[in-house]
């Protein structure tokens, strides 16, 4: 049994996403982000980064793995699904999850703050890390010409990525000229697994009315 500890964010549904695609058995606990739960003592002591998302593996002496992309390879290779296992194909796997890590993620988490959270309007800000985005989605939608996936079969690089990618409208980055990425943005959003991922924890403000949802104003935290 898997404990995920996670929240409604990119970083949190590569973890969800990919216990979903791998059909591992596992528990959610919801990490109230807002309310600072992530900095308690308890969970501390599971991730000493105080981020979401992290595991406990139940059945590995119950095992603590903190960072999204460390989670992705555990999961990885205790399932020995989504990540070759050739030196080659292991390999270009994890070089663009590296460039996952290194780039789109931290790149795009600083568009979101200044585009939609910082208390105060930086245009440069704004632009330097639009631009920067775009541009790291220019570097995936060549990868994508020549290969159906981001590493060529579906691995855990591509959840990584499709968890930050597909909200690029949040963080105000458009994929208009890009069709090699949007195409690889509908092929990885149609999987029933990624759709459930996506779902967990169940988004805030489910159940409410338009009118509420609307009222209240919603958001990706990163």
């Amino acid at each position: 049994m898997i404990e995920l500890y996670t929240a409604a964010t990119p970083n949190g549904w590569k973890a969800s996403i990919a216990l979903e695609e791998m059909g591992l058995e596992y528990t959610v606990r919801p990490i109230d982000l807002k309310a600072g739960e992530q900095k308690a003592e308890w969970y501390l002591a599971i991730n000493p980064n105080g981020r979401i998302p992290a595991i406990v593996d139940r059945d590995n002496e119950d095992f603590p793995v903190f960072e999204s992309g460390a989670v992705l390879v555990y999961l990885a290779e205790k399932t020995g699904q989504l990540l070759p296992k050739d030196t080659k194909g292991r390999s270009r796997v994890m070089q663009w999850l590296m460039f996952q890590m290194g780039g789109v993620g931290p790149m795009q988490g600083q568009a979101n703050v200044f585009y939609r959270y910082a208390p105060e309007t930086i245009d440069y800000a704004i632009q330097r890390y639009q631009k920067e985005t775009r541009r790291l989605y220019e570097v995936l939608d060549r990868q994508l010409t020549e290969h159906e996936f981001v590493a060529g079969d579906y691995s855990i690089a591509d959840i990584a990525h499709w968890a930050w990618v597909h909200a690029h409208e949040w963080s105000g980055v458009s994929v208009d000229g890009l069709p090699h990425l949007q195409r690889w943005l509908t092929a990885v959003g149609n999987r029933p697994a990624v759709q459930r991922g996506r779902n967990i924890p169940e988004p805030e403000g489910a159940g409410e009315s338009e009118e509420e949802k609307k009222r209240k104003g919603s958001g990706i935290l990163i």
